[in-house]
């Protein structure tokens, strides 16, 4: 098996014989202009490397590159990437002079969540004010920059393991203040390794914490049968069926009960 992710053109290359792979590829030059740059290091602003444990994904330079850019590399560092019990408001203060700006690290942001998992609910709270953000809103653009000052080498290392496949669903209460809607956040597992992760808040509005969970695990589930769908397509077989965790007693046994569904 070959396995081909192309992203414009760029191109990561796996499979399961090295032979196979290498045939792959002399087709490819037989049709396209193409280099070869060997193992993986470095893709699209991801640093790859290999170590005894597995692989460990990193974007350190692309956040480096971006505190140069905001001038915020010098900055003092922050112990998390926003303050405990923090919500924004959207009326908060006086409006930024530079939204252009905003909207450019912001979504600088969005693509470094693709391997730091936890900065996802802060840049999930500053991605809303994309179209008027006020001066607060900046701050804490600011205070998830400090944060990501002081965790550079953060990262997540891939590892080998069981073939099992595990998630996990929580939501809040009414969090946000704006207009009161509940923050979906779920993380996804293959054996210990992190494979799919969100923080998104729900379209709708719950009029209790059990609905608001519910929700919950009804859109992690179907994150979950999209992930085995996929692992289906790439012939991986999973060791067990895979298990959906939540905290929520009662979302739990409305989820059970048969005549809700």
């Amino acid at each position: 098996m070959v396995i081909l992710l192309l992203y414009v053109d760029d191109i990561i290359i796996t499979g399961s014989a090295t032979d196979g792979i290498q045939q792959f590829i002399s087709a490819l030059r037989k049709e396209f202009d193409i280099k070869d740059l060997g193992y993986l290091h470095f893709f699209l602003g991801i640093q790859i490397t290999k170590t005894k444990a597995g692989l460990f994904l990193s974007q350190e330079k692309y956040i480096q590159d971006l505190l140069k850019k905001t001038e915020m590399f010098d900055s003092k560092a922050a112990a998390t990437s926003c303050l405990p019990y923090s919500r924004l408001l959207k009326d908060d203060g006086q409006p930024y002079n530079n939204p252009s700006l905003y909207r450019s690290i912001v979504g600088a942001l969005q693509y470094l969540v693709f391997t730091r998992p936890d900065i996802a609910f802060s840049v999930h709270q500053v991605s809303q004010f994309m179209q008027a953000p006020m001066e607060s809103h900046f701050t804490a653009v600011k205070h998830i920059l400090r944060y990501l000052k002081g965790s550079l080498s953060t990262g997540i290392t891939y590892t080998k393991g069981e073939m099992v496949l595990k998630s996990f669903s929580d939501a809040d209460w009414a969090g946000d203040p704006n207009d009161r809607r509940f923050t979906t956040c779920l993380v996804m597992f293959l054996g210990n390794n992190p494979i799919s992760w969100s923080s998104k808040k729900q379209h709708t509005i719950s009029r209790s914490s059990t609905k608001a969970e519910y929700r919950a695990l009804s859109s992690t589930a179907a994150e979950l049968d999209w992930i085995q769908q996929i692992l289906h397509f790439l012939k991986i077989k999973l060791q067990d069926t895979p298990v959906l965790f939540c905290d929520n007693m009662s979302a739990i046994a409305l989820s059970f009960n048969p005549v809700q569904h």
